[in-house]
């Protein structure tokens, strides 16, 4: 498989720089065996069934961008923006920091009055910073300081602002950790999520910390060479229960987005079940995967060449994501993170 075989034209119109309003507004494409039906988020319950199961990923994207000056006597520093990747073992975080080269090892950063950080070292680009708060003292102060990390392909068309800080954000977020967020989930409202329950579906949750990676192109032609970036999850006892039960009855397990799929598929690997997981995985999915826990998937339009399009490929088949992929772009679906729906249920 190559990398081109995963590769479309898309429009830059339909690329999406702010969500729908309600959330449940998002237009939704149904894609069941061979058919396809324009719907809404709204209307997801028409196609859901009593004793269905969505499994949804309760990670909390934290406001990673800052923005400060190094701290320099007899004067002010030169400015350096940071993107906050993940937490280290020791305490640490590791980051992007432009430009890395004006930064000395030793030398801090101040964001706020309350907010530094010192760079202790660096690798393969990345630098690994020490803040001078931690626990709520930092969660506090990053909020206060931060800003939402948004796509690329929205970072550079506008700058994060205060409506990112809800509209970037799961209404059920729980666990702090993600630097982007779990997209389809996006799409959820309360209105949404009572109407579901009403007629039956369950809900799981579960937890993958969204990392930066999830943005990083394929590089290579030979797609089954490429790497996965890591990224830590959970999936607890409960859920695990839960959603054997579901299988046990005959409902339906449908992550809500790529990120939960990932993970219950993760957590099935060593028994084609799941089990109660944590740890961190870097599975790859594309064409030929045999899914052991995933009935469908709800998630959004993902961009070409990703690992993401080589996931949903997996799932649906290339030739029917292809097809499914030209119907949106032709009824003028909007893309990416903040665009709309799709809701693919295999033959």
């Amino acid at each position: 498989m190559k990398l081109c075989d995963f590769d479309f034209d898309l429009p830059e119109a339909l690329i999406a720089t702010r969500p729908a309003r309600p959330r449940r507004a998002a237009r939704l494409l149904v894609a069941e065996g061979d058919a396809l039906t324009d719907s809404s988020v709204a209307d997801l319950g028409n196609w859901l069934r009593a004793g269905d199961r969505l499994v949804l990923n309760d990670t909390r994207v934290i406001p990673a961008r800052l923005s400060g000056r190094r701290a320099r006597a007899g004067g002010q520093g030169a400015r350096i923006e940071v993107t906050l990747l993940e937490p280290q073992a020791d305490g640490t975080w590791s980051a992007l920091v432009k430009p890395l080269r004006k930064l000395r090892e030793g030398e801090a950063v101040v964001f706020s009055d309350t907010l530094s950080a010192v760079l202790e070292g660096r690798e393969a680009g990345r630098a690994r910073l020490r803040f001078n708060l931690e626990g709520a003292d930092f969660d506090a102060a990053l909020d206060a300081a931060g800003a939402m990390p948004l796509p690329p392909y929205i970072a550079t068309r506008r700058p994060a602002d205060d409506r990112d800080r809800e509209d970037y954000q799961t209404v059920w977020a729980r666990r702090p950790g993600a630097v982007a967020a779990p997209t389809a989930s996006l799409h959820f409202d309360e209105v949404v999520l009572a109407d579901l329950a009403a007629r039956g579906v369950g809900f799981s949750h579960v937890t993958l910390h969204v990392g930066a990676g999830t943005f990083l192109p394929v590089k290579v032609e030979d797609i089954t060479t490429h790497r996965m970036h890591a990224e830590w999850g959970e999936v607890s006892a409960r859920a695990a229960a839960e959603i054997a039960a579901t299988k046990a009855a005959g409902g339906r397990v449908i992550p809500v987005g790529t990120t939960a799929l990932r993970l219950i598929e993760t957590a099935a690997r060593a028994t084609g079940k799941v089990r109660p997981w944590q740890g961190e995985t870097d599975i790859f999915i594309y064409p030929g995967f045999e899914f052991r826990v995933t009935d469908a998937l709800m998630t959004n339009f993902h961009l070409p060449k990703s690992t993401l399009m080589m996931l949903v490929s997996a799932l649906m088949g290339s030739a029917r994501i292809r097809a499914i992929y030209a119907h949106a772009i032709a009824g003028r679906y909007r893309f990416f993170s903040y665009g709309d729906a799709s809701l693919l249920i295999p033959a």
